[in-house]
């Protein structure tokens, strides 16, 4: 998990991505609604209308709105450009879980304690439509991205798909159950579309997900997945991957496999129940709340291994090393590369480094304290090398320093070692400063990062020719003379001259 942004504050139970800024709302249970710039870590604004828990919230995709739902059974629609409350929806007679808008239509829903759920258009502030059929808490309610679908969970045990065509006609009627979907053995805390597919899944009381399938006459049940050990709160389909997000009361987030329906992935809290999820409507972002405050994060990342190499650019993708030809326009699949480890999230390489001479690439993963592989591209052909003639070595940082020489950083001694293309070490060098990431300084030289500097060393002569109070770099870039150099750290970009 790589989190962006985090805040601590009173038990977090909604959120909401804003789906241009990078915004997030937060409501609390204290009744406070947090608008914060998840980019710069930065509150924006605070609003402050409702009494009680605020559970339901809910962006507008394209007007400056938002909605929310709380215990105070009130339903406010928010102008956060206005910075002020526009009005009230009442009608429910119980807590509110959760509201949303509609994607098309000037619709919100609104699930409630009171048992039913609510469709209100917010132009004409009425309420539509009440959808009555759940004999226990409405726990959550949700429209499909597409067509006239809802989705109800409750702790009835039973999740519902209602068919909204109704309040279409010119005269509307109430929309009608389509499905009745029972296979939990305890209340059901949420359910979710799945953004294109026609799927469904849903977290219950019983400890369990499960997986729903469903076509134009019935939906059935297809798997249970288990492996949270408390009541499940939350759960979404990720927009972009195959993937499920859940997470629960047993203090932990988890990541599954939705084709193959296993467990990839657990993040876990010490102290911290988790209650709500919330997903980037475009971007691949995630946020969880907990009792404690909310996380921002992404579960990998998505900078892929690159080296540019005169017209060149040689990458990784699909588990695949590949080479680009700026001039041309023309992609090449060079080679396939093994992920070391399982097939999981976060296994692709870091960093890859190119020898133009050798025609060779090192690539490095953070994989089990950190590896490396040596491959060599065939001179006369791409597309013919194999990951298993690859040549392979433990090491935190490796990278090309000279035609045929590579360095490998051994962080437990502190020391590099030199290697030669038949993967010998050759040379051991001990490193200035405690180092903890190496990156290329020209032929013979190396930038040793440590936690607040960083430092060029020659290897031959073992000398610092330089050092550098800098924020935590992330990647170093050359100017094409080698003479200047830019070291990126996550919000600023130091520019340097060699000596």
């Amino acid at each position: 998990m790589l989190t962006k942004f985090e805040t601590k504050s009173n038990r977090v139970k909604g959120l909401s991505f804003h789906g241009q800024r990078p915004w997030i709302l937060a409501s609390l249970h204290s009744g406070v609604i947090q608008l914060w710039d998840y980019r710069m870590g930065t509150l924006v604004d605070r609003f402050e209308e409702h009494e009680g828990p605020v559970r339901g919230l809910h962006f507008h995709h394209s007007q400056p709105l938002f909605v929310s739902g709380g215990d105070d059974y009130k339903i406010k629609l928010w102008n956060y450009k206005l910075r002020r409350c526009l009005f009230t929806l009442l009608g429910h007679l119980d807590y509110i879980r959760t509201v949303e808008f509609h994607q098309q239509s000037p619709w919100i829903v609104s699930a409630s304690d009171d048992q039913t759920i609510r469709i209100w258009n917010w132009q004409s502030r009425s309420c539509l439509s009440v959808l009555t059929g759940h004999n226990h808490y409405v726990m959550s309610a949700s429209f499909h991205p597409k067509d006239d679908l809802l989705l109800s969970a409750s702790l009835d045990q039973t999740l519902r798909v209602w068919d909204l065509s109704p309040l279409r006609h010119t005269s509307p009627s109430d929309a009608l159950v389509k499905y009745l979907l029972e296979g939990h053995d305890r209340g059901v805390n949420w359910a979710s579309f799945h953004p294109s597919l026609p799927l469904i899944v849903s977290a219950a009381d019983d400890r369990q997900l499960k997986l729903w399938r469903m076509n134009d006459t019935k939906a059935w049940e297809v798997d249970t997945l288990r492996g949270h050990t408390n009541n499940v709160s939350c759960v979404l389909f990720h927009a972009k991957q195959d993937i499920i997000v859940s997470n629960s009361e047993d203090k932990s987030i988890r990541v599954w496999d939705a084709t193959k329906r296993t467990g990839i992935q657990t993040f876990r809290r010490d102290h911290d129940r988790f209650w709500i999820l919330a997903a980037h409507p475009h971007m691949n972002l995630l946020a969880a709340g907990h009792d404690s405050g909310m996380i921002v994060f992404k579960l990998e990342r998505e900078r892929p291994a690159f080296a540019v190499s005169g017209d060149a650019l040689f990458y990784t993708r699909d588990r695949f090393l590949r080479f680009y030809e700026f001039s041309t326009q023309r992609e090449t699949q060079l080679l396939p590369i093994r992920r070391p480890g399982s097939l999981s999230l976060n296994q692709s390489p870091r960093t890859l480094s190119y020898s133009p001479t050798e025609n060779a690439v090192l690539l490095c993963s953070d994989v089990d304290g950190g590896s490396y592989e040596l491959y060599s591209i065939s001179k006369d052909g791409y597309g013919r090398g194999d990951s298993q003639d690859a040549k392979k070595g433990v090491g935190l940082s490796a990278l090309f320093v000279a035609r045929n020489r590579f360095a490998v950083l051994d962080k437990s001694s502190n020391q590099v070692l030199l290697k030669n293309l038949k993967n010998e070490t050759v040379k051991k060098s001990a490193l200035p400063v405690a180092t903890d990431a190496i990156f290329y300084g020209g032929t013979g030289n190396l930038i040793c990062r440590s936690e607040d500097r960083v430092v060029l060393f020659d290897l031959q002569q073992r000398i610092v020719l330089g050092e550098l109070q800098t924020p935590f770099v992330k990647y170093v870039v050359w100017s094409g003379d080698m003479e200047t150099v830019a070291l990126l750290s996550k919000h600023a970009i130091v520019i340097a001259t060699r000596y």
